[in-house]
C-alpha cells in the first residue's frame, strides 16, 4: 500500500512562478507576499503562512452564496487527500503546468496551491480579474476558473489542456460555445465542506449527469437531497440542500436547491430548472424568483441585471420546453446583482433588493 504524503511533503518538482520552494522555504515567499504583494498575492501569502504552521488543522470560510458565511476547521491531511484524488481523476502528472487565477481567500484558490505543492506542478500566479490567460503565451495542462473567467478568456482557451469550471453555474450558452474547443472542459460540483469538487461533468460530452470521483459515495435523504460520503476527507456524511436524481452507476443530475423551491398554483417549480431553459435563449445576467400572489400563492418573476428588451416576456413564451407554470409572469430589472467574491449571484439578497 502506498503511503500518502503529509502536508509537509512538498514535491521536489513544485515550482511557483518558476522558482522551486521546499517546505522550509515557504515562509520567505509567504512573508514577501503578505508585506509587499499585490492583493491576490497577499491572500496566497496568508494561506501559505497558515499551511506551514505546525498545527494539523486549518480554518476555511465558506463563500456565503446560499447562507451566511461560516468557518469550518479541516485537517490539512484531508486537503492533501483531496489534491491526490483530483490528480488521479483528471490525469494530472508531475511537472504539469498549472495556472492559479482564483481568489485564494476561498477554498478553490487554496486547493490549487495544495495540488501544485503535493502533485509537483509548475504553477504561475496571476490576478483573478479579466482575461487571466493574457499575462503570457504559455500553454497550461491544468487550470481551474469560474464561468466569468472562462468567458473573458474564451479566445485563448486553446492554450489550456484540462479546464475545471466551478464556483457558479455555467450558462447553457457558454456550455454550447465550449463544445467547439479542443480543451477538455469539466463542470464541477462541490463546496467548501467537500474541499472543492467531488464530482464532475464533461461539458464536451453529451450527458447532463455528474460523475462522482473515486471513493465518493452518494445517496439521497427523505427530501431527495444529495448526501455525500467521502471517507478520505471526513468521517461525517455531508447533507446538502441540493435536489438530485441519482442513477445506478453513481452519477447524478443536479436539479436545484430545495430551499429555493417555488409553489405556484399548487405546482412546485425549481427556479434553477427554469433558468436552465431560459439561459439557452438569453445572454443577459438574470435569475428567476417569486413574489406573493393572491391567486397563485407565489408568482414566478424574472429579474434581469441591467436593461432588457420590451418584448422579453413574449420571447420567453416561445420557448417550447417552458410550461405555463414555469413561465415568468413579470420581468423586473436591477442595476446590479449581489454577488459573492467569486462572482456567484446571491439569490435571496438580490431578490430582496426589489422590495416588492
Amino acid at each position: 500500500m502506498s503511503i500518502k504524503p503529509s502536508f509537509r511533503n512538498i514535491h521536489n518538482r513544485f515550482l511557483l512562478n518558476g522558482t522551486h520552494y521546499r517546505f522550509q522555504d515557504l515562509f520567505e515567499i509567504a512573508y514577501s507576499f503578505i508585506k509587499e504583494g499585490k492583493e491576490h498575492e497577499r491572500a496566497i501569502g496568508d494561506f501559505l503562512m497558515d499551511w506551514i504552521r505546525p498545527n494539523d488543522t486549518i480554518t476555511l470560510k465558506t463563500s456565503g452564496s446560499t447562507a451566511s458565511p461560516k468557518s469550518i476547521v479541516y485537517n490539512k491531511q484531508s486537503m492533501v487527500n483531496s489534491a491526490l484524488a483530483t490528480g488521479n481523476h483528471f490525469g494530472v502528472s508531475i511537472g504539469d503546468r498549472a495556472l492559479h487565477c482564483l481568489n485564494a481567500d476561498f477554498i478553490a484558490g487554496k486547493m490549487m496551491l495544495v495540488r501544485a505543492m503535493i502533485l509537483g506542478l509548475e504553477i504561475d500566479l496571476v490576478p483573478p480579474q479579466g482575461n487571466v490567460l493574457m499575462h503570457s503565451d504559455k500553454t497550461y495542462d491544468f487550470v481551474a476558473m469560474v464561468p466569468l473567467q472562462v468567458d473573458n478568456a474564451f479566445e485563448d482557451l486553446d492554450r489550456v489542456k484540462t479546464l475545471l469550471i466551478g464556483g457558479a453555474p455555467t450558462s447553457m450558452q457558454l456550455k454550447e460555445r465550449l463544445k467547439e474547443k479542443q480543451t477538455q472542459c469539466y463542470e464541477t460540483y462541490g463546496m467548501t465542506e467537500t474541499l472543492t469538487h467531488i464530482a464532475a461533468r464533461k461539458i464536451n460530452g453529451n450527458s447532463e449527469y455528474f460523475s462522482s470521483l473515486p471513493n465518493v459515495s452518494i445517496s439521497q435523504d427523505k427530501r431527495n437531497c444529495l448526501v455525500i460520503d467521502v471517507p478520505y476527507l471526513s468521517e461525517e456524511k455531508i447533507v446538502t440542500n441540493d435536489l438530485v436524481d441519482i442513477e445506478g452507476d453513481g452519477s447524478f443530475l443536479l436539479k436545484g436547491r430545495v430551499d429555493n423551491m417555488i409553489n405556484t398554483g399548487g405546482v412546485k417549480v425549481l427556479p434553477e430548472e427554469v433558468e436552465a431553459k431560459i439561459s439557452a435563449h438569453m445572454d443577459l445576467p438574470f435569475i428567476v424568483g417569486a413574489i406573493k400572489d393572491t391567486a397563485l400563492g407565489q408568482k414566478i418573476i424574472l429579474v434581469v441585471e441591467g436593461d432588457f428588451p420590451v418584448n422579453l416576456l413574449e420571447d420567453l413564451d416561445n420557448i417550447e420546453q417552458m410550461t405555463k407554470y414555469e413561465l415568468p409572469k413579470e420581468v423586473h430589472s436591477l442595476k446590479t446583482f449581489v454577488r459573492t467574491a467569486n462572482g456567484k449571484i446571491k439569490r435571496k439578497e438580490t431578490l430582496a433588493l426589489l422590495d416588492l
